[in-house]
């Protein structure tokens, strides 16, 4: 498809080429009527108000105008935004199941320290997504500095820097920062080494949350394996309840890791790199085939999880979360106090090992402890 500039195509054909985009990522035909009837309802406002040609201004204008004169529920005003922002993106030959927020850009001179740090942790081994999560900190770190005053990091004082970094909203940012700026006086791209002033954040300590095996079973049972989407979520909660598979190995589990006819699960863990093969209990393996005869969508997806709703893409670790959560309140069971993402049947299933008298050494060697 060649890329379209706002205005090169009259509005009538860049909704049907939205039309016919989402119709082959799988949509539903009342999706696609929603999306219709919206995109209508646009064109009658250019029309109505002599607009010729279409550019972001114009979808948000619109969207502006209506919510002034339309009382709309949060899910709905949501819908409106998603539909202008998918003909948005349509225009420039852009697809985003979700919209990132735009970072704030950052000047030439904080950018330059702050990829030369990153590449030193890339080339010390460090995954991608813990460099995203340094460059966050980072980025918070220089808004913060801007907010007092200083635009470059070379000129900024010992004061600036610490009242920059006790405004940091996440403190475990501190030790992302104190490695920056030690860093960039050992590699002489600033005069003093400020790393020295940065404190220290230590989390208290908590014990493990864990839960019992009839809250165990009351969080499975409370899936309902009728529908699809119960298929799917059964079959992939499973696989973190019996096996204490990581929900990042969970939403990115191939076919090629399933192997049915030994009875086996090999991946390589996301968080250590490290091969690990599972057994492909009976309970797993009913719920990952009946997910995959009677719940996955058709899709070329090497991905076994996929979803619910098009497109039909991989899963993400918060759909895992967010599944865990929602069965937790289904449940009915108590989190006061505790956490309750999928992580945390690892400390239960030690638990309920160690209390069938299962021996520490098998456990440890089990749960990679």
């Amino acid at each position: 498809m060649s890329t379209r500039q706002y205005g090169c195509q009259s509005f009538d054909s860049l909704k049907k080429g939205l039309l016919k985009l989402l119709h082959g990522k799988a949509y539903g035909n009342d999706t696609i009527n929603n999306y219709h009837r919206k995109l209508n309802q646009l064109e009658r406002y250019m029309i109505a108000n002599d607009i010729v040609t279409y550019d972001p201004s114009v979808g948000q204008k619109f969207i502006d105008d209506y919510l002034s004169t339309h009382a709309l529920s949060k899910g709905n005003r949501q819908y409106m935004n998603t539909v202008i922002h998918r003909l948005d993106d349509y225009c420039v030959d852009k697809y985003q199941i979700q919209r990132k927020p735009e970072l704030t850009p950052l000047p030439e001179s904080y950018t330059t320290l702050m990829d030369a740090y990153l590449q030193k942790c890339r080339d010390d081994g460090n995954r991608e997504s813990t460099i995203i999560g340094k460059s966050y900190s980072l980025r918070e770190f220089y808004c913060h500095l801007e907010s007092l005053g200083c635009h470059d990091l070379r000129g900024a004082d010992a004061a600036i820097i610490g009242r920059a970094c006790l405004m940091q909203n996440n403190k475990d940012g501190w030790a992302v920062i104190r490695m920056f700026l030690r860093y960039l006086n050992y590699a002489g791209l600033i005069n003093h080494d400020f790393s020295t002033i940065i404190p220290h954040f230590k989390r208290a300590f908590r014990l493990p949350s864990t839960y019992t095996e009839d809250e165990v079973n009351r969080f499975e049972e409370t899936i309902d394996t009728n529908s699809k989407i119960g298929k799917r979520d059964y079959a992939m909660l499973l696989l973190a309840t019996r096996l204490d598979m990581r929900s990042g190995d969970i939403a990115n589990l191939t076919f090629s890791s399933l192997d049915f006819g030994n009875d086996t699960i090999s991946i390589t863990q996301e968080k250590t790199n490290e091969p690990l093969v599972l057994p492909m209990i009976p309970a797993v393996k009913t719920a990952l085939a009946d997910y995959l005869k009677n719940g996955r969508p058709e899709s070329g997806q090497p991905y076994v999880f996929l979803r619910a709703n098009a497109p039909f893409e991989k899963i993400t670790t918060s759909v895992v979360r967010f599944e865990t959560n929602k069965y937790f309140g289904k449940a009915d069971i108590d989190i006061t106090d505790k956490k309750h993402g999928p992580h945390v049947f690892r400390s239960s299933l030690a638990s309920s090992m160690i209390n069938h008298l299962v021996s520490y050494d098998v456990v440890r060697k089990s749960l990679d402890i």
